[in-house]
């Protein structure tokens, strides 16, 4: 069998576009002339495909980079052929009906939220439950965001007593969870190693009699693993009943969201010898501290100052009605402007809050490093494309100065304070 020979000669001919007179001879490769095989790729149509009409400054869509190369150059320029605004679809709620067993999370939930570390916990919940278990979250009042997070029951605990759930009662709060424990008989319960959490965590551990794994950092459907003798060492147990996990041990849950049925939990402790009733506390409540002088490494809210500020007394106003730790970046500290304890980055302090406001900050590398643990940012600065607008949450492309006294009279509004709104 033969096949004829190749004609380069007569193949570039075929790809010859007709130059005008004096011009230079040029090719179109875009595409076949012979009608066989796929047109070749033109990376600038593409480049200009994706480019987003009515901006000074050239910014290009690249939503649409997983349609294929051939869709692309067949169709045209993407802002002419596809719609500008996709909708995201709605992810599905998963719905477990009956499951096999469950896996309990007892979270902090400090002010009816899950924090990050909660999240965590119910990522490792996830784990050792698998398709067929369920997860449940036992809350000591109401917790929003439980079946995002990845909890397919959730069960309510209401004191009988009607005291508040943030007051002080650990023994109380043992013993109601040891009671829902005994009710709903899961195969595992997980709790935060955390300074609330891991106390409760034992006191439940003694009530019931069972032993605890503590300061879990590697979790298995099969396995648990902990370090020990000053990390040495790696201990690893079969699942038991009761265990702690570390933070920043396990990823969050990133699946679809899931059903958070709420089930009735147990209404009282039982009564007995081993029962709370006739505690010693008669009335406890967590007082916070002083947001002016709590360290920035222990703050759970913290407003900073950039070069963009330049009112410091305004923001100081700031500061105060936002009940938050005053920050700052290192140009406002070495210019003096602003106490080197209060700077924040890489060089200053890494925060780890759960909201960070950044008024007037570009967000230079070693900042960014400051604020990587920080939940929530909010970017207030006239660049649109600056890092930390990328950085943020939620952002505000205006000036700090501005924006400043605005948000002090939407705040005097809300306490029903409007004359002292500047």
């Amino acid at each position: 069998m033969t096949r004829p020979r190749r004609d380069p000669r007569a193949e570039r001919a075929a790809f010859l576009v007709a130059p005008g007179e004096g011009a230079r001879p040029r090719l179109d490769r875009t595409s076949r002339r012979d009608g066989g095989g796929r047109p070749r790729r033109d990376p600038r149509r593409e480049r200009d495909g994706q480019r987003v009409p009515g901006t000074l400054r050239p910014r290009y869509d690249l939503s649409q980079v997983a349609l294929s190369r051939v869709a692309r150059i067949e169709a045209g320029p993407v802002h002419e052929a596809l719609p500008r605004a996709v909708q995201a679809p709605v992810p599905k709620v998963v719905v477990l009906d009956a499951p096999a067993f469950l896996v309990l999370v007892v979270p902090d939930a400090a002010g009816g939220r899950l924090s990050t570390h909660d999240r965590q916990v119910l990522g490792a919940a996830r784990l050792l439950a698998g398709r067929e278990g369920g997860v449940a979250l036992l809350a000591l009042g109401p917790c929003e965001g439980s079946g995002p997070a990845g909890a397919d029951r959730l069960v309510r605990l209401d004191d009988p007593d009607g005291h508040d759930p943030e007051s002080y009662d650990p023994a109380g709060r043992a013993a109601r969870v040891a009671a829902a424990i005994g009710e709903l008989r899961p195969r595992h319960v997980l709790f935060p190693e955390s300074p609330d959490g891991g106390d409760l965590a034992r006191r439940v551990a003694v009530r019931l009699r069972q032993p605890l794994f503590s300061d879990v950092e590697a979790v298995a459907a099969a396995s648990l693993a902990r370090p020990a003798r000053g990390r040495r060492v790696e201990q690893r147990a079969a699942p038991g009943l009761l265990a702690t996990l570390s933070s920043d041990a396990v990823a969050d849950y990133a699946g679809p969201p899931r059903e958070a049925r709420e089930i009735a939990g147990p209404a009282e402790a039982p009564v007995g010898k081993d029962s709370s009733k006739g505690t010693a506390i008669l009335s406890a409540t967590t007082i916070p501290a002083d947001p002016a002088t709590v360290p920035l490494g222990l703050a759970s809210f913290v407003t900073a100052a950039g070069s963009g500020v330049t009112d410091l007394a305004t923001f100081r106003q700031v500061v105060a009605a936002l009940h938050a730790t005053p920050g700052a970046s290192r140009v406002l500290c070495d210019a003096g402007l602003m106490p080197r304890a209060s700077q924040v980055g890489a060089s200053g302090t890494v925060l780890a809050a759960t909201c960070y406001v950044a008024l007037g900050i570009s967000g230079a590398p070693q900042h960014l490093q400051g604020v990587a643990g920080c939940e929530h940012v909010v970017a207030v600065n006239t660049d649109l494309h600056a890092a930390m607008i990328e950085r943020a949450g939620l952002a505000i492309v205006q000036d700090a100065q501005a924006v400043m006294p605005a948000l002090l009279r939407l705040l005097a509004q809300e306490a029903g304070r409007p004359g002292e709104a500047p």
